[in-house]
C-alpha cells in the first residue's frame, strides 16, 4: 500500500532558519476531515487545506499541525493506521502531501504532522501476518499477545481496561478455528498496541520519521506520547476505577519511564535534520512536573499542558496553573504550551459558557454570548503567556460544540461503547465555515453539497466571508492579537510574568522586553472592573471605557496595553 513520489521529486525546502523558532510559535491544528473538501465529496483532504493555506498565513500562525492523513480503516478517524507511509485516499495522494508541504513552506509556515506509535491498526500488515501465522509467529512479539487466564484461557490476561471502555484485551481465533491468544488494545479493539521492548518495533518508527523528515515536514505530534511502555509483567490494577484514575494517577501502561529512552533516540534524528524539526508530546500526566521529564533537553521539544487546558474561568485557578506551568518547564528549559482547544475535548466557547466541573466533554450548549465573551478573553490572556500556543481550527470564529447531533450521525467509535469516554468529541468535529449562505457553507466547491457531519444553519453568519473586514468579530481579534504577538518585543517566549496588584477576580501581570513593556489584565467576575490604567491600550476582547484616568474592564474580558 505504500505510495512512492515520482523520481522527479526532491525534499522540500524548509522555511528560513529562525532559532528556537517552536519557543514561542503559534500552532494551527487542523483536523483533516473537517476543514476544506477539495472534492466535493464531503470528507476534507489534503488538496482543500492546501488551497486554504493563504488563509492561515494571513491568520498569522507560524506553523500547521495536521491530524492524521495516513492509510487507515479509519475506526478511529485515522488514529488507526494501516500504513503510516502512505496517504488514506479519502485524503488524496502522497503527492498531494508533498504538494503541500511545498507550498506551506513557500507561505512561510511550517508543517507538523502526527504520529501514532502506541498502537496501529488491526489492518496493519504485521498484525495481520501474527494473525495468520497463529502462535509461534516471530510477528506476535510485536504486539501485547498473551494466553488468557482460566481452564481453557477463557479470561483476559490482566484486569485492563480500554480507554474507549471495556477490556483491554480482546481473545483471537487460531487459524485453525480454535480459541487463541488474546492482544492488548488501550482503545479500540482495532487498535492493537505495539510491544515497544521488541527492536524491530523501535527500529520501523525510526524509519518513519526519517521518510517524513526526507519528506520536508517540520516536526511530529507524539499521540499518546506517555503510553509506549508498559509496566513489566504487565500487572493487575486491581479493583479501581480506571478511567477515573486515567490523568490523575501514574498506571503500569501510562507515563512508565521507559519512554524516555524512546524520545532520546528520536531526539538524535531530529537533530540530524536543517531547520530545527521538533517533537510535541501528547503526555497526559498525574502533574506538570511529570509532564516536563518529556521535555528535558535530550527529548522532546515541546509537551501540550493539558492542565492548563481543563482550567475554569477563575482568576485565582488560572494564576495557579500558571504558575505552576512555567515553574515546571524552567527547570528542563522547555517553553510552556498553551492549549485551550483541540479534537478531543468540547471547544472552550461551549466550555465557558457552562457551569466550572462539568469536564471537557459537554452535552449542552450554556449561555452562548457568555462563553463567547469568556472564551474572546481567554484566547487574548493565552496569547500573552510566555511561550507557545495552539489553535484549533474554527476556534478563531467563535465556533461553539455542536451539541445537538442526532444520534444516527454520530462517528465517535468510543459512543458505541460503554463505560468509556463520553463518545461526544464529534461535536467539536463539525467542518467549519468558510462562506455563503447554504450548507457546507463553502467546506466543499458545490453549494448544497455533502458533508461528513452536519452544520447548524446558524454557522452561516460565523463563516471567515462574513467576519472578514468586521473589527468586532472574533477573526479579526484572532488576526489582531497574532499580529501584536508577532511585533510586540515583550510577547512570546519567556520563562515568566510579573504578577501586579489587582482586584479579587482579576488577573494582571507585566512582561518586560529591553524594546518595550507589556501588560495584560484579565477579568474573570461578571462585573465591570475599574483600574488605573497601566499604558495605552492595544488590544480588548471586548470594548473598554476610560473613566477619569481609570479604565473600566468589562466583564469576563481582556485587555491589552503598552507600556
Amino acid at each position: 500500500m505504500t505510495q512512492n513520489l515520482t523520481e522527479t521529486s526532491r525534499p522540500a525546502a524548509t522555511p528560513a532558519a529562525s532559532r528556537d523558532w517552536w519557543r514561542d510559535a503559534v500552532i494551527y491544528q487542523v483536523y483533516p476531515r473537517s476543514f476544506a473538501d477539495g472534492n466535493g465529496d464531503g470528507m476534507g483532504d489534503l488538496p482543500g487545506i492546501r488551497s486554504r493555506l493563504p488563509y492561515l498565513r494571513d491568520l498569522g500562525v507560524d506553523a500547521v499541525w495536521l491530524s492524521p492523513f495516513y492509510a487507515s480503516p479509519q475506526a478511529d478517524a485515522g488514529y488507526d493506521v494501516a500504513d503510516y507511509r502512505a496517504v488514506d485516499p479519502m485524503f488524496g495522494t502522497l503527492l498531494d502531501a508533498d504538494g503541500l508541504i511545498r507550498d506551506a513552506h513557500d507561505l512561510g509556515l511550517r508543517i507538523i504532522v502526527d504520529l501514532v506509535p502506541n498502537h496501529s491498526s488491526d489492518q496493519h500488515e504485521w498484525f495481520q501476518r501474527a494473525l495468520r501465522e497463529g502462535p509461534g509467529s516471530p510477528l506476535r512479539d510485536r504486539y501485547h499477545f498473551r494466553a488468557g487466564k482460566g481452564e481453557s484461557g477463557e479470561l483476559p490476561p490482566n484486569d485492563w481496561e480500554s480507554i474507549f471502555g471495556g477490556p483491554a484485551w480482546t481473545r483471537t481465533e487460531n487459524p485453525d478455528g480454535t480459541p487463541g491468544d488474546w492482544y492488548l488494545h488501550l482503545f479500540a479493539p482495532e487498535q492493537p498496541d505495539f510491544n515497544w521492548e521488541n527492536q524491530a518495533v523501535a527500529d520501523e518508527f525510526r524509519s518513519i520519521l526519517r521518510f517524513w523528515l526526507d519528506m520536508g515536514v517540520d516536526g511530529f505530534r507524539i499521540d499518546v506520547a506517555h503510553g509506549m511502555v508498559k509496566a513489566p509483567g504487565l500487572p493487575d490494577i486491581g479493583g479501581h476505577d480506571q478511567l477515573k484514575l486515567l490523568g490523575n494517577d501514574v498506571m503500569p501502561f501510562f507515563d512508565q519511564d521507559g519512554v524516555h529512552a524512546i524520545y532520546r533516540s528520536w531526539r538524535k534524528i531530529l537533530d540530524e535534520y536543517p531547520g530545527e524539526r521538533i517533537g510535541v508530546a501528547e503526555a497526559w500526566t498525574p502533574t506538570v512536573q511529570r509532564t516536563a521529564n518529556y521535555v528535558r533537553p535530550d527529548e522532546l521539544h515541546q509537551a501540550f499542558n493539558f492542565q492548563y487546558l481543563g482550567t475554569s474561568w477563575d482568576a485565582a485557578e488560572l494564576r495557579e496553573v500558571i504558575d505552576l506551568s512555567l515553574d515546571s518547564m524552567r527547570p528542563v528549559e522547555a517553553p510552556t504550551t498553551w492549549v485551550l482547544s483541540n479534537h478531543d475535548v468540547t471547544r472552550h466557547a461551549t466550555r465557558f459558557a457552562n457551569p466550572p466541573g462539568l469536564g471537557t466533554q459537554l452535552r449542552t450548549p450554556g449561555d452562548r454570548e457568555l462563553g463567547l465573551r469568556r472564551a474572546r478573553a481567554a484566547t487574548l490572556l493565552m496569547l500573552a503567556l510566555p511561550g507557545s500556543a495552539y489553535v484549533y481550527q474554527g476556534e478563531e470564529l467563535g465556533l461553539p460544540d455542536v451539541t445537538d447531533l442526532p444520534d444516527e450521525v454520530r462517528q465517535d467509535p468510543s459512543f458505541f461503547r460503554q463505560a468509556g469516554q463520553d463518545g461526544y468529541r464529534d461535536g467539536c468535529r463539525v467542518p467549519i465555515p468558510w462562506s455563503g449562505t447554504e450548507a457546507p457553507y463553502g467546506f466543499g466547491p458545490n453549494p448544497g453539497g455533502p458533508s461528513w457531519l452536519p452544520q447548524p444553519a446558524e454557522w452561516a453568519q460565523l463563516s471567515v466571508e462574513v467576519q472578514t473586514g468586521d473589527p468586532t468579530s472574533t477573526l479579526e481579534l484572532y488576526r489582531s492579537a497574532l499580529a501584536v504577538r508577532r511585533e510586540h518585543p515583550a510577547l512570546g517566549a519567556g520563562e515568566a510574568v510579573a504578577w501586579l496588584e489587582a482586584p479579587e477576580g482579576v488577573l494582571a501581570f507585566r512582561r518586560e522586553s529591553a524594546a518595550g513593556s507589556f501588560v495584560c489584565t484579565v477579568n474573570t467576575t461578571g462585573e465591570p472592573v475599574r483600574i488605573p490604567a497601566p499604558g495605552r491600550i492595544l488590544l480588548s476582547s471586548t470594548e473598554a471605557v476610560a473613566v477619569e484616568g481609570e479604565t473600566v474592564i468589562p466583564a469576563d474580558s481582556t485587555i491589552w496595553w503598552a507600556v
